[in-house]
C-alpha cells in the first residue's frame, strides 16, 4: 500500500513520475544568481534570519524568513549548527536540506556559501549556493557544488512555492569529524526536508555511503524526478508537498530513529 507524504513518518524513499515544471528550460542544473550576501569562511556557521521576499505555507505553518546554515540546509525557527546527519524527521523543527553534511569552507579553494533573491521562471525566487565547498577539517581534495531554489507559486495559490535541489559535481559524503576519512565513510550526507513533526523526506540513497556522491547509485548529479539531470523539485501545493510518495506502514523503529544517530550537536574546534 502507498499513502501520500502528507502526516505520515516517512522512510527514504523514490520520487513519484517525472513532472514538467519550469525547470526543465535549464541546459544546467545550477542556475546563476542568488548571490546578493555571502556567508564568510566558517566551519558550522549560520545567517540570521534572512528575507525570502515571499511568504511559504510549510505543513500550516507560514514562513517568510529563515536561516541559511553552512552544512548544506536552511532553516525556519532558528540556526543550525549540527553537523553530523541524522534522520530528519529528527530535527523536531523545519528544515530544507539539499545536501546535509559537515561544509567547512575554511580550507584555501573551497567555495563560499552565497544566497539572495532573485528570479526563476519568471517567478520571485530565494536562493542559497554552496559553490565547491570543502568538508571538515579544512578539506579541499574533494568539492561539492549544490544549490537550493525555493520559488514563489502564488501565481498558482497563496502561500505556494516549488523548491528545487541543484547539484554539480558531489565528490564527497561526510566530515572528518563525522566518523569520515578524507571525506568519505562514516555517517554519511542525508538530503530531503522535513515539518519537524510528523512528515519528513530523504531522496533515494540518503545517508546511505558512496550512493549520493559523483558516479554512486544514487548520484545527485545525475538523478531527476522531472528528467533533468541533477534536479529535484517538491511542488508545495496549499501547504503540502504534492509530488511525492511514502511507503507504509513506517515508524521510527522503521526508520533506524534513535539517539544515538543524532550525534553531538556542537563540538570544539
Amino acid at each position: 500500500m502507498r499513502t501520500t507524504l502528507h502526516g505520515v513518518l516517512v522512510a527514504t524513499a523514490l520520487l513519484a513520475a517525472p513532472l514538467a515544471g519550469p525547470a526543465q528550460a535549464q541546459a544546467q542544473a545550477i542556475v546563476p544568481g542568488f548571490d546578493s550576501f555571502t556567508l564568510p569562511a566558517n566551519d558550522d556557521g549560520s545567517t540570521g534570519s534572512v528575507a525570502l521576499g515571499f511568504g511559504f505555507n510549510f505543513y500550516g505553518s507560514s514562513y517568510s524568513n529563515a536561516f541559511v546554515n553552512n552544512n548544506g540546509n536552511i532553516t525556519f525557527d532558528s540556526a543550525l549548527s549540527t553537523f553530523t546527519p541524522f534522520p530528519l524527521l529528527t530535527t523536531n523543527r523545519v528544515i530544507i536540506a539539499p545536501f546535509f553534511a559537515d561544509v567547512d569552507t575554511r580550507g584555501a579553494g573551497s567555495g563560499l556559501v552565497s544566497y539572495g533573491t532573485g528570479t526563476f521562471g519568471s517567478q520571485p525566487a530565494f536562493g542559497v549556493n554552496w559553490p565547491d565547498v570543502g568538508y571538515f577539517s579544512n578539506g579541499v581534495d574533494k568539492l561539492n557544488d549544490f544549490q537550493l531554489l525555493l520559488v514563489d507559486r502564488s501565481d498558482i495559490g497563496a502561500g505556494d512555492a516549488d523548491i528545487y535541489f541543484n547539484y554539480g559535481a558531489m565528490q564527497w559524503e561526510t566530515g572528518d569529524a563525522s566518523g569520515g576519512s578524507n571525506g568519505l565513510g562514516g555517517s554519511c550526507a542525508r538530503a530531503g526536508f522535513s515539518n519537524g513533526i510528523n512528515v519528513a523526506y530523504e531522496l533515494a540513497g540518503s545517508a546511505t555511503c558512496s550512493a549520493l556522491i559523483d558516479g554512486g547509485a544514487n548520484a545527485l548529479n545525475t538523478a531527476s524526478n522531472i528528467g533533468a539531470p541533477g534536479r529535484q523539485l517538491f511542488q508545495v501545493r496549499n501547504g503540502t508537498v504534492v509530488n511525492v510518495e511514502v511507503p507504509e506502514p513506517a515508524s521510527l523503529a522503521l526508520l533506524g530513529i534513535g539517539l544515538a544517530a543524532l550525534g553531538v550537536a556542537r563540538r570544539r574546534r
